[in-house]
């Protein structure tokens, strides 16, 4: 099983705004960026948009581990939020809706398919990646009016 990177950062001016997100896939010395927005979106959002559309964007099921900033997704995942999820009928501790369930949906499909680790990095702490998957979704966002 191919071992990729990924990792990716969400943007939004105003929550809710204009968003964008940013991954960049890293395969040996192979490296893919992807990006994207929408005009009226959440930081949430476009944070696990990044994740969605950098895992679906590989060919094959692959080894990934997804760097992030967003403790939202990854404490999600690997401290099992997702799953009690489930298995509360997609309620979270205070027995309310869990938002963005559209999206975590596609984000279970992608798990599904790849074995994915993730890894929480500070933002904005000067990790070339992060700072590069940041900017492309802030570029993204800037293509939308701002909100208002």
């Amino acid at each position: 099983m191919k071992e990729v990177k990924v990792y990716t950062d969400g943007a939004c001016s105003g929550n809710p705004g204009p968003g964008g997100w940013g991954a960049i896939l890293v395969y040996g010395a192979r490296e893919k960026a992807l990006s994207g927005g929408e005009s009226h979106t959440t930081n949430n959002r476009m944070e696990l948009t990044a994740v969605i559309r950098g895992l679906a964007a590989l060919k094959e099921p692959c080894s990934v581990e997804v760097i992030s900033d967003s403790s939202y997704v990854v404490r999600a995942v690997a401290d099992g939020w997702l799953e009690k999820w489930m298995k509360n009928g997609w309620r979270n501790s205070q027995k309310k809706s869990v938002p963005n369930q559209d999206l975590w949906n596609l984000l279970l499909l992608q798990l599904n398919r790849h074995a994915v680790s993730f890894t929480w990095i500070k933002g904005h702490a000067g990790h070339p990646y992060n700072e590069r998957c940041d900017a492309m979704a802030v570029e993204e966002s800037r293509k939308f009016p701002p909100a208002g």
